[in-house]
């Protein structure tokens, strides 16, 4: 399987979706246009994939940087042009080469494969995919032999009235070996209605040889290319459906599939149960029995058994079994909440560890923090720890009690035991089992009021 060599054309401008982003790069369901084919292709070889670019070049290296080979088209051509710019990848190769569109997400490895397979035999020459549509118009139609050979795919602006009548058509992936590849691209033309270097003519000339090409029929659905953002949504509707399915089939609850947004890069255990316009994104991990409730964003985090989030929004956050979050907690980079933890309203942590027990329950910032087990945090205690040119870190030793309204100055300490009174603003360390007051102390002046009523 190492043999074979894949080629994914995503050099197009895509100037129907009204970007500056280049096309590839535009997601679906999560991810970029082009990674669907990386990953559908990836069990086939375990070579880096050849990513054709053109439009918006920085841009592409830029996200998918070392993961892929590049292959440029500096002058857009035509698919035969942007397949012959993969040229050094291949061309002393002795295996396959597989040609996909970089705009068809919905392809599946299992029809890869299927198209692979196909090519691997002694036999033929290669493969290529096709589908039946009820209604053609748009696609180039592919033309058959009396033995079911692909012979020719015709263009719909070059088709003749018989040729248009045909609903077997071009689904624009082709697996075809190395040399005879190379040598038809090398010899293709430009006399066609678009003056362009059709990928599609290399059927017919390598059919002109006798060699065989197999055409592999797929589902119609798969083939759905990616134009427009119209197209970009309903494409994205599919995959996350395939998802939701997916999660259901392995024992997820969803309350409404149909406003669930997972991605693909996520996995959701048996006994979740997710509440309906909830979006997961990234490697996240949801485990056994844990629920997100509705309104949620959970990105590259990982939520433990038991656990629930309420209208919060998580990234790269671990929360710790039975642990509640929400509603409406911010949970920001590199947090880690431990077991059986409150995390409540309006709650915003960032960097920060919290120990098993411990409950923060409302309005209140921890950031660069580690707070321990079994401690109280109360209501408006503001973790300070910016100083508006670096940050620090505040560390609360376990079972203490944050009185509401404490402001803790970074960098600084508190042991165990520790209590703060309410509105104190703690700049020094605390040792263990003490109280620390720091506030004025309060004055009342009588009949202030008339007074001040008094003055101009």
């Amino acid at each position: 399987m190492n043999r074979l060599t894949i080629v994914i054309l995503a050099a197009g401008q895509g100037t129907r979706m009204k970007s500056d982003l280049p096309k590839p790069l535009h997601r679906a369901a999560g991810k970029p246009l082009c990674e669907w084919a990386m990953m559908a292709s990836a069990p086939l070889t375990d070579k880096k994939p050849v990513l054709v670019v053109g439009n918006g070049e920085d841009l592409v290296r830029a996200h998918f940087g070392d993961r892929v080979e590049y292959a440029i088209q500096s002058e857009r051509k035509g698919t035969g042009h942007a397949a012959l710019m993969a040229k050094p990848f291949f061309k002393d190769s002795e295996g396959l080469v597989m040609i996909i569109a970089g705009d068809m997400p919905l392809l599946t490895r299992e029809t890869l494969k299927n198209v692979y397979d196909a090519a691997s035999r002694d036999d033929v020459v290669g493969a290529l995919l096709c589908a039946k549509v009820d209604d053609p118009t748009g696609y180039g139609r592919l033309v058959t032999n009396y033995e079911g050979y692909a012979s020719k795919i015709v263009e719909e602006k070059d088709a003749s009235a018989d040729v248009l009548k045909i609903n077997k058509v071009n689904a624009s992936v082709y697996c075809i070996k190395a040399q005879p590849l190379l040598e038809s691209l090398e010899n293709l033309s430009t006399d066609n209605a678009q003056g362009e270097y059709y990928l599609t003519d290399i059927v017919e000339m390598l059919s002109e040889k006798g060699e065989r090409i197999v055409p592999v029929l797929t589902d119609a659905a798969e083939c759905i290319g990616v134009n427009d953002r119209k197209q970009l949504n309903d494409v994205s509707k599919i995959l996350y459906g395939r998802k939701c399915d997916q999660m259901m089939a392995a024992g997820a609850t969803l309350i409404s599939p149909e406003s669930t947004f997972v991605c693909w890069d996520a996995t959701v255990e048996n006994d979740v149960t997710i509440y309906p316009n909830v979006m997961i994104q990234g490697p996240t991990v949801i485990k056994k029995g844990a629920t997100i409730f509705p309104n949620c964003r959970i990105k590259n985090s990982v939520i433990c058994e038991g656990a629930t989030v309420e209208q919060s929004v998580v990234i790269d956050t671990v929360v710790g079994k039975n642990t509640t979050v929400g509603p409406f907690a911010y949970l920001r980079p590199g947090s880690e909440i431990g077991e059986n933890c409150r995390i409540g309203d309006f709650v915003e942590l960032k960097n920060s560890q919290i120990g098993d027990g411990t409950k923060v329950s409302h309005l209140t910032y921890i950031g660069d923090a580690e707070v321990g087990k079994n401690t109280n945090v109360g209501c408006g205690v503001v973790f300070v720890n910016y100083n508006g040119k670096d940050k620090f870190k505040t560390t609360v030793g376990d079972n203490c009690f944050i009185g509401c309204n404490t402001n803790l100055i970074a960098p600084v300490t508190l042991g165990n035991g520790v209590y703060t009174a309410a509105g104190s603003t703690i700049t020094k360390d605390v040792p263990d089992d003490s109280l620390a007051i720091a506030r004025s102390q309060q004055t009342i002046k009588q009949g202030w009021k008339k007074y001040r009523k008094d003055q101009p």
